[in-house]
């Protein structure tokens, strides 16, 4: 399939020029001839409110016309995307994040590990569980930012089956080295396909990387943005990460990254 990375630079509190933007990007990726189009965190709100009046008023309901644009135009295009999203429900907000396809809504996720940083010192932890969503495309799991910061995240995805981990992030550029090494880490150590779309700009204090990337299952990294607004497109096989071994060198060393661990010796 062909994956989108949609680098984008929200707007803060501008749900409405930030959703215009969305659906653009989602009609230009498409065009592309992508499958799944992955955008950041907090895509449709931006990230470093001050206080958590103003937060909420940028956040979306799951029964808002925002999500319904969302699914028509995911079903228009016939086209899947993973999409950021600060959201207000059961009384709370949420750093959570969406994956809709061409028949509407696939899975959700809510943000589980949560940095006192931005709007996630008003949001609630998620509380699970780590689920992987079969699509027509292949089995997509779901992480958002400081997640990747937990190995336990995306090998629950992969011990799941996950063949391709989307995680929407908003890293700032203090976390170049961790955008440099992480994703590679997190792909090789699972053999999966390990999709990230960061955002760009500046936010107050906060300037954001970008560095969106696909990393493949051998660690191999297949597309990377700069720091610039940008729609980042690669092809991947997701054949490749449904094979958990692989042969070394001239085939005489072989590893079988799932099967060969000793799971009786890792509990504490």
């Amino acid at each position: 399939m062909r994956i989108g990375l949609a680098q984008t630079a929200p707007r803060l509190g501008d749900v409405a020029a930030n959703l215009e933007q969305v659906l653009l990007l989602l009609g230009r990726a498409r065009d592309r001839g992508c499958d799944l189009v992955i955008f950041p965190e907090c895509a449709l709100s931006g990230y470093m409110f001050d206080d958590r009046a103003s937060a909420a008023d940028a956040a979306v309901s799951a029964a808002g016309p925002e999500l319904s644009l969302l699914v028509a135009a995911c079903s228009g295009l016939q086209v899947h995307c993973v999409l950021g999203l600060l959201e207000h429900r059961d009384g709370g907000l949420w750093n959570s994040s969406r994956l809709i396809g061409p028949q509407g809504l696939v899975g959700s996720y809510d943000k589980t590990h949560i940095p006192q940083l931005g709007v996630d010192r008003f949001v609630t932890p998620g509380r699970g569980p780590y689920t992987v969503h079969d699509t027509p495309l292949g089995r997509i799991g779901l992480q958002i930012c400081y997640d990747w910061r937990f190995p336990e995240v995306t090998r629950t995805l992969a011990l799941q089956g996950a063949e391709l981990v989307a995680m929407p992030t908003c890293s700032p550029t203090s976390s170049r080295e961790l955008a440099d090494h992480l994703p590679r880490t997190r792909a090789v150590e699972n053999a999966i396909f390990f999709a990230m779309a960061n955002r760009v700009g500046v936010e107050g204090p906060a300037s954001f990387l970008g560095h969106s990337q696909v990393v493949g299952p051998g660690g191999e990294r297949l597309v990377r943005g700069d720091e610039k607004e940008a729609l980042l497109v690669c092809d991947v096989d997701l054949v490749q990460a449904r094979a958990k071994n692989r042969e070394q060198g001239d085939g005489l060393y072989r590893l079988d990254i799932m099967n060969e661990r000793r799971p009786e010796l890792y509990a504490l």
